[in-house]
Parts: C-alpha cells; structure tokens; sequence
C-alpha cells in the first residue's frame, strides 16, 4: 500500500517475525551458511543482456605499475585491467519475491538473506516486529551502497529508476548528508527510508555488469543534473578529497591542485565544502577529472562526457580500478599516477602528473 501522492509507505498494524533470530542462531551455533536471495525468487527476467567488449589501455608512464604493492575491489595485480584486452559484462536481471521481512539492514525470506547495510558485529540481536507493511516494493539500494558514497552515486542511483518502474523504491534508513538530499533533489528521486519492513512482494535486482543498458542510465542521470546549470567547456577540475572517507592523505595535493590550475587552467573542488548546485557548476564541462582515488571523484565523472579523461593519483598500496571500468564503458579515457610513500600518507610529483596528462587524446 502507498499513501496518495507520494512513495512514503502506509502504515498498518504491527508484524512479528522470527526468521532474522533464526538466521543468527543458524550461522553461529550450526554453522550453515544462508541462501542467495535470488534463489527463493517466484520470478526471474532479464532487463538487459550480458555484452562483451574490449577495453584500451589505460594512460600511464613507464614503471607506474612497478611501484604498486597493494589493491582493493580486483582478484588480481591491476596490470591485466590497465593493459586492456576483452571482457564480458555481466547482464542486468530482476528478481521478484513475495513474504519478504526487512530487519536492521537485511533482507530475509525462508533461509534465504542479503544483506543492504554494513554487518553489525557478532553480538548483534535482531528486532523481533517490524511496523511497516508494503504491498510492493523494490530495493534499489547495495551493502556498498550505503558504505561508500561513490558506489551510491554511480551504482545504487542508477538502479533507482527501475526500482521506481517497479514498486515503492526502498533504501534501508542510512545516514543523509548535504550531498546525498541535494542529489535526490536535484535527480527526482523520492525514496522510502526503512529501518525494518514487511513486503507482500519485493522486487530485487542483480545490476553490476557495466553493460549498455547501465550506462544510458548513468548518462541519463548526469544530463539531468547539467540541464541544471550553465555550462561550457574547459580544462578540467581538480577535486580535492582532503581528509574525508578512508585515509589517502596525500600531502602535497594542494600542490598539485594549484599547479594544474596555474598551468593547466584547472578548477579547483573541494566538495566537503560545497552544496551540489557548486559541485556541478564547478564539474560541468570539465575535459579532465583528476585527483586521489576515491568517491569524490565520482562528482565530475557523473558530469564527464564521452571522449573526456579521468586521471586518478594513488597511493602505492592502495590501487582501485573501477573507475576504468566506467570510464571504458563511458567512452572516456583513464589514466593513472602511483604516489611515493611518505610517513602515513604519499606524495606525487606533479610533473608526472602533467606528463601524464599529455598522454590522453587531444
């Protein structure tokens, strides 16, 4: 049931359930490991087919690769994703369920469970009653999702505009900042925020490949935050991630900043300082995004267009490469810098920086 007007769902009376208690003591005094959710589903499509394609190489000067000791989110050196070859990307599908219980961040039906939210620790104990009851909805929202803001903004918001096709777009109820209301906002979207809920019917989806359907949603969603503002083409933005997230502290990145803009003639963001409607005014237009690995990158790469550059710093034992995933399924190019090791941070020579630079297509 949703109330007239809106997606916010009606309340009804209150629902026990046992099954989140029946999984903690499953998993930890048997020891037997949960279902996917996907195999309790009463019907399963597919919304758009798995696609093969080859990727370039990425931009990188000689031996970047010789400095890395460490990567997260790859099985494998990032040598054989930088070097390019063939891949395959996975299909988009949906999944539809019926009885499903939401309980502080997990999706349960029978002995089948997902998790939306991070883990809680083992002395967690689930809630018994849930206060929500939804005829349908759909569950747009991932575990990194809700982790990571850059994997909410280029993944979980993608997703919305199925889940809304669907039924209630549901989110479990995670923290929103500045950012997170001005995107919503500016995006149209209109999302339930549970903590715990009851669905007749859920829809879920399997939405990681980055095919050519996912892509014409990314690109949807960044052309409808640039008919926002004003924009024209120039150089590139600088995006300063500072001291926000997960510690990457590059200590001489003003350095490099300034040195793009005075000789390169490149913006400078700071998004922690700033509201959306700055964010994208500031990206709009932008050639080239550059700056440390992270999620804040992903508010100029939301507003790249195709034939644009991404040029991502890292630390040496710290590489990530999703966004060359991206950037190859966007038509875009992707380069690289690997940072010299300096106390509990990197450092990075901005004149590798501009040579790097000098290395994407014109």
């Amino acid at each position: 049931m949703i109330d007239p007007g809106g997606s916010t769902p009606s309340r009804r009376c209150s629902k026990w359930s046992l099954l989140a208690v029946e999984h903690v003591l499953r998993t930890r005094l048997a020891r037997k490991a949960s279902r996917a959710l996907e195999s309790v589903a009463v019907k399963t499509w597919v919304i758009a087919r798995d696609e093969s394609s080859i990727s370039p190489p990425a931009y990188f000067l000689p031996n970047q690769l010789e400095r890395v000791t460490g990567w997260i989110f790859a099985d494998e050196h990032p040598r054989f994703a930088m070097e390019g070859g063939t891949g395959t990307h996975a299909a988009t599908r949906g999944f539809l369920l019926k009885d499903v219980w939401l309980i502080d961040g997990a999706l349960y039906k029978d002995d089948a469970r997902s998790w939306l939210a991070p883990r809680h620790n083992w002395w967690w104990w689930p809630r018994v009653r849930v206060e929500c009851e939804i005829d349908r909805g759909a569950v747009f929202c991932t575990a990194s999702g809700n982790k990571y803001f850059g994997q909410w903004l280029m993944d979980d918001c993608v997703t919305y505009s199925m889940a809304r096709a669907e039924g209630v777009p549901v989110t479990t109820a995670q923290t929103v900042n500045i950012h997170t209301s001005g995107y919503e906002d500016w995006l149209g979207m209109k999302p339930s925020r549970l903590h715990n809920a009851f669905f007749r019917e859920l829809v879920i989806f399997d939405d990681v490949g980055q095919n050519r359907h996912k892509h014409g949603r990314f690109r949807a969603m960044g052309q409808q935050l640039l008919s926002h503002v004003k924009s024209s083409p120039h150089p590139g933005v600088f995006i300063v991630r500072g001291s926000t997230g997960e510690r990457r502290l590059l200590h001489n990145e003003v350095e490099v900043a300034e040195h793009l803009r005075d000789r390169r003639g490149f913006r400078i963001l700071e998004p922690e300082k700033a509201d959306v409607p700055t964010i994208a005014a500031t990206c709009a237009g932008a050639r080239t995004v550059v700056g440390v690995e992270g999620s804040h990158l992903i508010h100029g790469i939301l507003l790249l267009p195709p034939g644009g550059s991404v040029l991502t710093l890292h630390p040496a034992n710290r590489f990530m490469p999703v966004y060359k995933h991206l950037t190859d399924r966007d038509h875009q190019h992707f380069g690289f810098v690997i940072g010299v090791p300096d106390g509990t941070g990197f450092r990075v020579d901005p004149v590798e920086v501009e040579r790097t630079l000098d290395l994407f297509p014109a």
